[in-house]
C-alpha cells in the first residue's frame, strides 16, 4: 500500500485562553493564565475552588437553536471548534467526489458529564415526578460529538470517537492520520473536547489528590516541572484540525499549515492513574512515532509536553525525553502549555496540537509559565522554555499526551515543504 501524505488545512480552538485560534495563540505566546475562581457552581465545599473556565462562550455564533438544545456542553464545544476549522479550511463538502470521502474521528475523556450529573440530580431530587429528559442518553453518550459534527457538515465517511482518557485527542489524530495515509479517506475532522468543570469531576479529582489546591492564587497554580508543583488545574474546551490527503488539498488550492508525519500509541501496563516511574511507555511512544516519521529526537525543535504539574507525572516524562536525548540537549526546546490552558483532559492533545502547528508556522515556542525553580531531579541541560516565549525556527514539533489507564499517545508535526 502506497502511503499518502497527510496535511493540515484547517484549525479551530476554544479554551480558557480564547474562543478562536487567533486569540488562543496570542495569549499563549504572551504567557497568560486562564485560571480563576469557579463560577459554574458553588465550590466552597471543595478542596479546589478554581479552574480554567471558558469566558463569554456564545454557542449561537456557530450553532443553531436545535444543536444547542440537543447537545451537552462538550458537544457544543466540539461543534464550535469544528466549525472554525472547517471555515478556516475553506472546504466545500459539496465538491467532494463523494460524501463518504470525508469523516470525523474525535476524542473525549468524559463525554456528556454535565448532562449525566444534571439528570441524576433532577431525578433523585424530584419526589413528585421523577423523570429523565428525552435527550438524556443522546446528550450524554461519548460518541455523540463525532456524530453531530458529521451531521452538521454532511460527512458520511469514517466516524467514531477515541476514548483513552487524557490521551484521547492524540489517539484520534493518530487514527485520522492513518486512515488518510492508507487511502481510506480524503478528509477527516479530528481533535477533541471535554467540559469537566462540574461538581462530580472536581470532587473526584480532588479525592485522587490530583488537583492543585492553591486557592489563594489560581493564576500561578499550574506550574509544570516546578519543584513546588502540587497538582494540575482543571481546564475545558475543544480544538479541531482538518486533516487532508495532500493531493486532494493541492488540487483544490487549500492553504497548508503543515503535515502529520508520525504517530504512535503505547501502554504503560503499570497503574490505574500513575505514569510509569521510569517513563518506559512514554519513551517507546515517542521513539515509535519518530521512527515512523523517519526522524530522531535530534530533528525535533519543539516538544509540547504532557506535563500536567503532578509531582510524579512530570518527572516520568522528563526521564523518557532524557533517555531519547541521550545527553544531546542542544536543539530541543520543551514547554508545557497546560500551565496556561489548564488540563483539558481528553481535549488536551487537540489544543496542544494546534499550538504545535502554530509554533511551526510562526517560529515561536510558547512558554511554560509559573515555573520558578526547576525540580532538582530534572537533568542539567534540559531546555524548558519558561516565563516568556522563545523565537526559534521550528521545523518539527512533537506533542505528548498520557492518560489514566496507562495510555500514551504521541504525534509528530512537520513544516510543509
Amino acid at each position: 500500500m502506497n502511503s499518502k501524505r497527510v496535511v493540515i488545512t484547517g484549525l479551530g480552538a476554544l479554551s480558557a485562553l480564547g474562543n478562536d485560534v487567533k486569540t488562543n495563540w496570542a495569549n499563549a505566546k504572551e504567557g497568560k493564565s486562564g485560571a480563576g475562581p469557579i463560577t459554574y457552581f458553588n465550590a466552597e465545599k471543595f478542596k479546589t475552588r478554581f479552574a480554567c473556565e471558558i469566558k463569554n462562550f456564545d454557542p449561537t455564533l456557530k450553532l443553531d437553536r436545535n444543536e444547542i438544545k440537543r447537545s451537552d456542553l462538550y458537544t457544543q464545544y466540539a461543534l464550535y471548534a469544528a466549525a472554525e476549522a472547517m471555515e478556516d479550511s475553506d472546504l466545500d463538502v459539496s465538491k467532494l467526489n463523494s460524501p463518504f470521502d470525508a469523516g470525523v474521528i474525535w476524542g473525549t475523556s468524559q463525554g456528556g458529564m454535565n448532562t449525566l450529573e444534571y439528570e441524576m440530580k433532577e431525578f433523585v431530587g424530584n419526589d413528585l415526578s421523577p423523570r429523565f429528559n428525552p435527550f438524556f442518553i443522546p446528550k450524554y453518550l461519548v460518541n455523540m460529538a463525532s456524530g453531530v459534527i458529521s451531521m452538521k457538515f454532511g460527512l458520511m465517511g469514517i466516524n467514531y470517537t477515541a476514548v483513552t482518557a487524557c490521551a484521547s485527542s492524540n489517539s484520534a489524530i493518530m487514527d485520522a492520520f492513518n486512515y488518510i495515509k492508507w487511502g481510506k479517506a480524503k478528509v477527516i475532522i479530528t481533535g477533541g473536547s471535554d467540559a469537566p468543570i462540574t461538581e462530580a469531576s472536581m470532587g473526584g479529582f480532588n479525592a485522587l489528590k490530583a488537583l492543585s489546591t492553591r486557592n489563594e492564587n489560581p493564576t500561578v497554580a499550574a506550574r509544570p516541572f516546578d519543584g513546588g508543583r502540587d497538582g494540575f488545574v482543571m481546564g475545558e474546551g475543544a480544538a479541531a484540525l482538518v486533516l487532508e490527503e495532500y493531493e486532494h488539498a493541492k488540487n483544490r488550492g487549500a492553504k497548508i499549515y503543515g503535515e502529520v508525519v508520525g504517530a504512535a500509541m503505547t501502554a504503560d501496563a503499570y497503574h490505574l492513574t500513575a505514569t510509569h516511574p521510569d517513563g518506559a511507555g512514554a519513551y517507546h511512544c515517542m521513539k515509535f512515532a519518530l521512527e515512523e516519521a523517519g526522524l530522531t529526537i535530534q530533528d525535533v525543535d519543539y516538544l509540547n509536553a504532557h506535563a500536567t504539574s503532578t509531582p510524579t507525572g512530570d518527572l516520568s516524562e522528563i526521564k523518557a525525553i532524557s533517555k531519547l536525548l541521550d545527553g544531546n540537549y542542544e536543539n530541543l526546546h520543551i514547554s508545557a502549555t497546560k500551565s496556561m490552558t489548564g488540563h483539558l483532559l481528553g481535549a488536551a492533545g487537540a489544543i496542544e496540537a494546534v499550538f504545535s502547528v502554530k509554533a511551526i508556522t510562526d517560529g515561536v515556542v510558547p512558554p511554560t509559565i509559573n515555573t520558578e525553580k526547576l525540580d532538582a531531579a530534572i537533568p542539567d541541560g534540559i531546555q524548558i522554555v519558561t516565563k516568556t516565549a522563545l523565537k526559534k525556527k521550528v521545523k518539527v514539533a512533537l506533542s505528548n499526551t498520557f492518560g489514566f489507564g496507562g495510555h500514551n499517545a504521541t504525534v509528530v508535526f512537520k513544516e510543509f515543504v
